[in-house]
């Protein structure tokens, strides 16, 4: 099948988000959400993700997944609060555990934090198939950047995150904890391996220079044609340099303390404290 899909693009994170439907039903799934965040301030807020429950409420669809493609260093998710209006099952990698497991760690979580991967409906693993309606969706595994990075095939679409961008951009950074530079050019060559017609939806865009517009949709055939990274079939020795090298030019996302805290919980803040109020850590010298 040949899936719809509308594009919400996020200006402050340059995230985009995904509504994906069947092409002669109701069923849809919402990939990569954003839930706004002033750091400064401490205040989130919803427009982002209103932008998208609106569309779905227009155009009369019935939620069945709201998709995360990893858990993301540079927004927070907006998925609780997709589930609460819209429905649909929550899911991720099944590598959540990993990542869980070090940013527990990190942010000093103590025992209450569930390591399980249970504050998530569906844990994917590799080759792991869904359905959104009449339509199927297959799970690739594509670790590199994070250890749980899920690439959606869903009919002649393929959501890949934070794995790919726009071929003039390139790849994924992958000097955050857990990330391999070599397991991002293995996770592409497999994405590489689909169809060159097959559709890719990227998870950012940061309008490469000579460019002047954002975009997020291009395909298989132009990532192994001019990706600048990995494309005419750059060899995996030359890419891990390459990337090594870029990634310890690169300063820390933005919005990386507040994401890692509330994604690796599906979106949802941390519990509140005894005052009643709910507080995100700032862990001094750690990253």
């Amino acid at each position: 099948m040949t899936p719809d899909v509308k594009a919400f693009f996020d200006p402050s994170t340059n995230t985009v988000s995904y509504v994906v439907r069947e092409p002669l039903g109701r069923a849809c799934a919402i990939i990569d959400s954003v839930l706004d965040y002033d750091p400064a301030a401490g205040r989130t807020g919803t427009a982002s993700a209103d932008a998208i429950i609106a569309y779905v409420t227009a155009e009369d669809l019935r939620t069945e997944w709201i998709l995360e493609s990893h858990v993301h260093a540079d927004h927070l998710s907006a998925a609780p609060y997709l589930q609460e209006r819209l429905g649909g099952r929550i899911g991720i990698g099944a590598q959540i555990t990993a990542v869980q497991e070090t940013f527990g760690r990190i942010f000093n979580e103590g025992t209450a934090f569930q390591r399980d991967g249970s504050q998530f409906d569906a844990l994917f693993g590799d080759a792991d198939s869904f359905h959104i309606g009449q339509m199927r969706g297959d799970v690739m595994h594509t670790p590199g950047h994070t250890p749980a990075c899920l690439t959606y095939v869903i009919g002649d679409a393929a959501f890949v995150g934070d794995t790919l961008f726009m071929p003039d951009f390139g790849t994924a950074r992958c000097d955050f904890p857990g990330g391999s530079s070599q397991d991002l050019y293995n996770s592409i060559q497999r994405i590489l391996a689909l169809p060159d017609a097959t559709r890719i939806f990227v998870g950012h865009d940061y309008k490469a220079p000579g460019r002047d517009d954002f975009a997020w949709e291009t395909t298989v055939g132009a990532q192994k044609a001019m990706n600048v990274h990995v494309g005419q079939g750059r060899r995996a020795e030359d890419f891990v340099a390459m990337r090594d090298a870029r990634d310890a030019t690169l300063g820390k996302p933005r919005l990386i303390l507040p994401s890692l805290q509330v994604n690796m919980r599906a979106g949802h803040m941390p519990a509140p404290e005894d005052d009643g109020q709910v507080y995100l850590k700032v862990p001094v010298n750690r990253l």
